[in-house]
């Protein structure tokens, strides 16, 4: 019998490669599992490379995409919480957590021979009626300006009560709110910059109008200016300097090398004066700015700021209005920045710039303080999660309870279903609303609550019409979400349960793993 894949190739089928399958998504959601919830546990990565980078985290995406997988499973299960961050940002842990629940579930089933697609078309009935049932119970405070912030709020104080921020969230929350409502219905977080500055503690972070750049002003430059007009550059300064390698330059005297040096400082000066003929009173550059030119600004009472980092000149760019240049030929082709003051700050130790009254009003920068680099990195994660799904609501102004009360309604509408249908999808449609229910036990589970007890008692709570009960993990018991106010975002929970659904779907289709052979590398001789 002639083989069609290649030596080293490896082939799994059938059985196995579902058990493989499974046993590899199972073990990315156990992973990420004990982070879930307010009372969920964080995790140390330390990464092999150079400086051994340790990174402490409890956001599902972070831990995550920071390993190195073999199994394809799991990396489908790694691939669903990276597009949940990119895209709402919020439930990275949930999503993993709902899609491994779900498989753990369909092998049960297919240990009881039902076949693959007869589950994953149970799984798709059992997705539409958990989502109409959710869109049948969210609340919508759009008119109302007043509830629709409070309703922002309780929504960030919920993301955050699971992060290094919870201790202080009625404060962060705040900030976010603040934060998100100034970019007026937009989702782009580019003009919203976190810059984390070491020392105080995270209660000593604020919110500023504006941008602040980590520069200090040069020596013997004006240290304030109004009505700045701001040219944004990356260009080299020193282009015009002899610099071709093993160049040998050969004179006769003293007095040739100082034409050359003349040549080259006149070259300087041009290129300096086509920039001072923008008409503006503030440069600033991403590459170095030298001694020379720097004298040369400081004569025509230019700030020039030197070596901004490309994250800080690309967002100075957007929200000063002006676009980054490179020729200065034509000055009326170059879009100038503006703003209305430009002055020196100090944040701790610290100086730095600080841009105020830019033209894109809703630029703001929130500056985070803490006690070292790993807290202030969570914190800029946890802070980012939360402006993710704020910036999300205000679009998507649909809003539900949080605390496993979304899991439990839709458990219950689920678990009707199943009860409705005939033949072997009504187990299949079961097992979907057990692994519902898993959320709030793992919640449970991770405050170190009797989750088994806890759930009975919230399955029969809402058996009662219009039940706002979900778990309160602070008393330990059935709280009421509405009184508590533990809010989350409709378009959150629906990207999680589309995502992990779809995900088990894809994971529940395979039947045959096939492994490459190597490439190997021909000895040339």
């Amino acid at each position: 019998m002639e083989r069609v894949l290649k030596d080293d190739a490896v082939e799994e089928k059938g059985e196995r490669a579902r058990m493989a399958s499974f046993v590899g998504a199972m073990a990315i959601s156990d992973l990420v599992k004990t982070t879930l919830g307010p009372k969920g546990m964080d995790k140390i990565l330390q990464s092999t490379g150079r400086g051994r980078n340790v990174t402490v985290t409890n956001d599902g995406a972070t831990i995550l995409k920071s390993l190195h997988i073999d199994n394809p499973a799991a990396k489908v299960l790694v691939d669903i919480s990276k597009v949940q961050d990119d895209e709402v940002g919020d439930g990275t842990t949930s999503v993993v957590v709902l899609a491994g629940e779900l498989l753990k579930e369909a092998e049960k089933l297919i240990n009881m021979k039902i076949h693959p697609m007869t589950i994953i078309a149970g799984y798709r009935m059992a997705l539409e009626c958990a989502r109409d049932s959710l869109l049948k119970k969210t609340m919508d405070n759009k008119e109302n300006t007043d509830k629709f912030r409070s309703d922002l709020m309780n929504i960030a104080m919920t993301t955050l009560s699971s992060k290094i921020l919870s201790q202080d969230k009625e404060y962060f929350a705040e900030l976010a709110v603040d934060a998100v409502l100034r970019l007026k219905g937009s989702t782009n977080l580019e003009s919203i910059q976190i810059l984390k500055k070491p020392g105080g503690s995270l209660k000593d972070s604020f919110l500023d109008e504006g941008f602040i750049l980590d520069k200090k002003i040069g020596i013997g430059q004006p240290k304030r200016i109004e009505n700045a007009k701001i040219l944004v550059a990356n260009t080299a300064m020193d282009t015009d300097k002899v610099k071709i390698y093993g160049a040998r330059v050969r004179v006769d005297s003293m007095s040739k090398v100082a034409d050359i040096e003349a040549a080259e400082k006149q070259k300087m000066r041009e290129k300096v004066q086509k920039i001072i003929a923008h008409g503006i009173n503030c440069f600033v550059n991403r590459q170095l700015i030298y001694n020379f030119p720097e004298e040369l600004f400081a004569d025509a009472g230019i700030l020039a700021i030197e070596h901004a980092d490309f994250e800080g000149i690309e967002r100075l760019a957007l929200v000063t209005g002006g676009e980054i240049a490179s020729t200065f030929d034509n000055p009326e082709s170059v879009k100038l920045g503006q703003c209305k003051v430009i002055e020196e700050i100090m944040i701790g130790e610290d100086r730095l710039i600080h841009f105020s009254g830019v033209a894109m009003g809703q630029a703001c920068t929130i500056v985070l303080r803490g006690a070292s680099e790993h807290v202030l990195d969570e914190a800029e994660r946890s802070l980012h999660d939360a402006l993710c799904v704020l910036s999300q609501t205000v679009n998507d102004t649909r809003v539900l309870f949080g605390g496993g009360w979304p899991e439990m309604v839709m458990a219950k509408e689920v678990d009707e279903l199943a009860r409705k249908t005939p033949g072997k999808k009504s187990h299949a449609i079961d097992a979907f609303s057990h692994a519902l229910q898993a959320i709030p036990t793992i919640i449970a589970d991770n405050a170190g609550l009797d989750s088994a007890d806890l759930i009975s008692q919230l399955r029969a709570e809402h058996h009662k019409e219009n039940s706002t009960a979900g778990i309160d993990v602070i008393t330990g018991t059935v709280g009421d979400m509405q009184k508590l106010g533990i809010q989350e975002s409709f378009k959150v929970k629906q990207a999680i349960l589309l995502s992990a659904t779809e995900a088990a779907e894809m994971i529940l289709r395979v039947d045959e793993i096939i492994t490459c052979a190597p490439r190997r590398r021909e000895d040339r001789m």
